[in-house]
């Protein structure tokens, strides 16, 4: 694609453990969204996008090198692993004459780790890996973390995140303790807008917002929980293959992956997940405005998406890493300001459409890079998403091949289109099935159904297929083999 005569400034939204389901556009029944709905309304609208690898690292990974799990070597969750790679979206667009910055959770390491952005204002949430007695100093949350420091000079050394006495994992709520101009969620937008204040005005730039809400802890504002208050809320997924009797068993866990067996602890939760992203949508337009009042929200190309998504005590489960619409559905919007969509060429009609085309978080690389006017590295396996954006083409994907390596109960694999899915467990060998088009929420398994056994038998050729020669074992004599040793790809190939 030619370099457009002005380059659009490019602004990149993350969220943390966001379902691409609670977004009023998106067709949730309970949860507020109006800026999120409008920025939808005004761009395109991917309602078919996933997390490749559902947990925070690996997904980030994909996010900011374009690559597969398969390639970039990180294939479930693993803290305090250096990050080394040739490639970084933030690097190509510096290279292509942007000036970059990153506010907010990168969840990278060393945690200072630039990957190519020029400005840094960090706030990793309440990782452990970095708050232990025994990290070292330099790495440790107090000093590495911008917010912290922050926090810490405007209302003393007794400020603690964990105040209210909610954690990162628990599904306990408590409304935020301090002021809501001192939360994490403002402090994000606060940064990013001093950064479009204080930026080199000759230069177009990329901002990357990138929030820790809504993954636990569930403190939003008062405000926001009392938008939620009372509210007769839709009950989370139900269907014929849930494990009921493990939540019953763990349930009193507030980290269990089982959910909470208590009743209206599990509402308290599901209205505080609410108050969290309508608190980031208040804020995203907040955002907007600062770009509107700058002049430059008309050629700016503003993504907003979320690393993978959250369980929420759908089919008796809670938090992430798992091939189900709550853990691996998430949103992904993409709006082109008039101004950039006229100089690229924008189709007629362009804004406000709906793309039902699989896509991923590696394609953001290429889609950005494209739009941009940049090259593309061979390193990306994503493909770009720009044609479709500006009303010009369509991707020609059939599916998305989804893993996450974690435990014998928990390792998966997927192959999900447009209309079903198929899921593979590594160590059980246990597979499943769900016709997507006409079970959305994934209420029953059609792994048995003999009307399903060929559509079955297509996928889980696809998914032997990109397995094949992988270094785990996956796949002997055309067949999937359960139970093979979990590899960490990236010591596989340091080893060698």
């Amino acid at each position: 694609m030619a370099r457009p005569t002005a380059q659009p400034n490019i602004v990149l939204i993350v969220c943390d453990q966001l379902r691409g389901d609670c977004l009023g556009a998106a067709g949730h029944p309970d949860v507020k969204t109006p800026y999120l709905d409008t920025l939808a309304a005004e761009g395109m609208l991917f309602e078919n996008a996933y997390s490749a690898c559902p947990s925070c690292i690996p997904a980030r990974a994909g996010l900011l090198t374009g690559q597969a799990p398969s390639s970039h070597g990180r294939v479930g969750y693993q803290d305090g692993v250096d990050w080394e790679y040739d490639h970084y979206l933030a690097e190509e667009l510096g290279c292509a004459g942007y000036q970059t910055a990153c506010v907010g959770k990168m969840h990278v390491h060393p945690p200072r780790l630039a990957c190519g952005f020029q400005t840094l204002k960090l706030h990793d949430g309440y990782i452990g890996h970095y708050r232990h007695a025994d990290t070292p100093y330099w790495q440790h949350q107090a000093v590495s973390d911008d917010y912290m420091r922050d926090m810490r000079d405007r209302l003393g050394a007794s400020f603690d995140v964990n105040g209210s006495g909610v954690e990162n994992n628990s599904w306990i709520t408590h409304p935020w303790i301090y002021e809501e101009r001192y939360h994490p969620t403002n402090w994000v937008v606060d940064e990013s807008i001093r950064f479009l204040e204080t930026r080199d005005r000759t230069r177009p730039f990329f901002l990357t917002a990138s929030f820790v809400r809504p993954h636990p802890p569930f403190d939003a504002p008062q405000s926001y929980f009392d938008l939620y208050d009372g509210c007769d809320l839709r009950p989370p997924a139900s269907g014929d293959w849930d494990d009921v009797e493990a939540t019953e068993c763990d349930g009193m866990v507030l980290d269990s992956v089982h959910g909470c067996r208590d009743a209206e602890l599990r509402r308290q939760a599901m209205a505080g997940y609410y108050a969290c992203i309508t608190h980031i949508d208040h804020q995203v337009g907040r955002l907007i405005t600062a770009l509107e009042n700058d002049g430059t929200y008309g050629n700016t190309i503003v993504v907003f998406t979320s690393d993978h998504g959250e369980m929420l005590f759908d089919h008796s489960l809670f938090r992430k890493v798992l091939p189900y619409e709550g853990s691996a559905h998430i949103p992904l919007i993409v709006r082109a300001g008039k101004q950039a969509a006229a100089a690229m060429g924008a189709g007629e009609g362009y804004a406000g459409r709906r793309s039902e085309q699989v896509v991923e978080l590696m394609d953001i690389m290429p889609t950005l890079l494209e739009l941009a006017g940049a090259g593309v590295p061979d390193t990306v396996d994503g493909s770009s998403l720009a044609s479709e954006v500006l009303g010009r083409g369509s991707l020609q994907r059939t599916y998305i091949h989804g893993e996450h390596a974690r435990d014998r109960e928990q390792s998966n694999h997927y192959i999900v289109t447009s209309r079903d899915k198929y899921i593979w467990f590594s160590q059980t060998g246990r597979e499943q099935y769900f016709d997507l088009a006409a079970d959305p929420r994934e209420s029953h398994d059609a792994i048995d159904d003999p009307a399903c056994a060929q559509r079955v038998a297509e996928l889980r050729s696809v998914l032997i297929a990109e397995l094949a020669g992988r270094e785990e074992g996956f796949v002997k004599d055309g067949e999937l083999v359960a139970g093979c040793r979990l590899t960490n790809l990236l010591q596989c190939r340091w080893e060698r």
